[in-house]
């Protein structure tokens, strides 16, 4: 079977889909946000993050943020030239003002920041003040794949679209975390999920499509449930797992807002309707370093052995295949890199919307 249609991104591959390689859709945005007034090195590594999502098959994450993006940078709610600095240090800790930069800028920033101090004493913690949505979170844990370190971050969402469980009322963010786990030889284990049903990203991309949500991610105020995607912003997204999602989701917000002196309830402003405020978004980065417990190598290959006695276990009727976390996202990324990021009719036509409000060449 070919790797395309065994993969499963956040919207499936549409066959009249054309196929962007990664340099050039990175490049595309670099483009675009040079010309909203980033200097070019920030526009390039936000380019390259959102890139980075979009091969991961975060397609909620990516690219097709570009719009909200320009209308948040044009509206003045962004910082184009911040001063991304460490306001408090101890070995293991720091606190990191993002001075209201992009939050690619500053998750990046902090997440380098994390890796040296783990590498220097074992573990780290970092919180982010006035920083900004950062993307798909799975891109700044997986960083730490490559220096043998677990990667950690949770974010307090960048909009209310939850309530508490059992309540109407929307005071709640989708609050996701992500986590990244080296390996020797099988996909990285990786996690990068809301505690709500669905992202809110998500249901974005199926509005964009036209499609419907699955029944479950939305309900109103008196908790039928919604299915058609443009109705979303109407309704409640629901928690993962019931009241134990709300309650992940309260110990992330009070950890990744709270603490960090950031935004959490009724604080956070809807970066989707309100393009002129600060947001003040909250992020935590925690890096594990491998060696300071162990060899890297025995743990990696501890995680392959356990991985593979996961997989190869015995499946219920009806299943073709036990994954691991992460292990779809691996198959995206190597056939995106090989074949290209997939972009849809509509996706397209937002993308050059988008380069013709800053006057830049349209992606195709």
């Amino acid at each position: 079977m070919n790797i395309s249609q065994r993969v499963s991104p956040e919207f499936p591959i549409d066959e009249n889909a054309i196929r962007i390689p990664y340099a050039r859709l990175k490049d595309f945005m670099g483009q675009v946000f040079k010309a909203t007034g980033l200097p070019d090195s920030d526009a390039e590594k936000l380019a390259q993050a959102m890139a980075d999502g979009d091969l991961l098959g975060k397609d909620s994450h990516g690219c097709i943020r570009v719009p909200m993006y320009i209308n948040r940078i044009k509206g003045g709610a962004i910082n184009k030239t911040p001063n991304i600095r460490i306001t408090k240090k101890t070995p293991a800790m720091a606190l990191v003002d993002g001075d209201n930069g992009m939050g690619h800028l500053v998750a990046r920033f902090s997440m380098e920041l994390a890796m040296d101090m783990a590498s220097e004493n074992g573990i780290s913690w970092v919180g982010l003040q006035h920083s900004n949505h950062a993307g798909a979170a799975a891109v700044y844990a997986s960083m730490a794949i490559e220096r043998d370190q677990i990667g950690i971050i949770a974010c307090v969402g960048s909009a209310n679209h939850a309530a508490p469980y059992g309540g109407s009322d929307i005071l709640v963010g989708t609050n996701p975390i992500a986590v990244a786990i080296p390996t020797l030889e099988e996909p990285p284990v990786v996690i990068d999920m809301a505690t709500t049903n669905s992202s809110l990203g998500k249901i974005m991309v199926k509005a964009m499509h036209n499609e419907p949500m699955p029944e479950g991610w939305v309900i109103d105020d008196n908790g039928t449930p919604i299915t058609d995607s443009k109705l979303a912003d109407d309704g409640i997204l629901t928690h993962i797992g019931g009241a134990k999602g709300f309650g992940l989701s309260m110990v992330i917000g009070f950890l990744a807002g709270t603490l960090n002196g950031a935004a959490f309830g009724s604080d956070v402003v809807h970066i989707g309707e309100d393009p002129h405020t600060e947001t003040n978004t909250g992020q935590f980065i925690m890096a594990i370093d491998v060696a300071h417990f162990m060899d890297p190598k025995n743990f990696k290959a501890n995680v392959d052995r356990i991985s593979k006695e996961m997989v190869n276990s015995a499946k219920l009727p009806g299943v073709d295949e036990i994954r691991m976390p992460g292990t779809n996202s691996f198959r995206v990324y190597n056939d995106r890199k090989a074949n290209g990021i997939p972009i849809t009719a509509p996706l397209l036509k937002r993308l050059n919307d988008a380069a013709d409000e800053v006057n830049v060449p349209k992606l195709v």
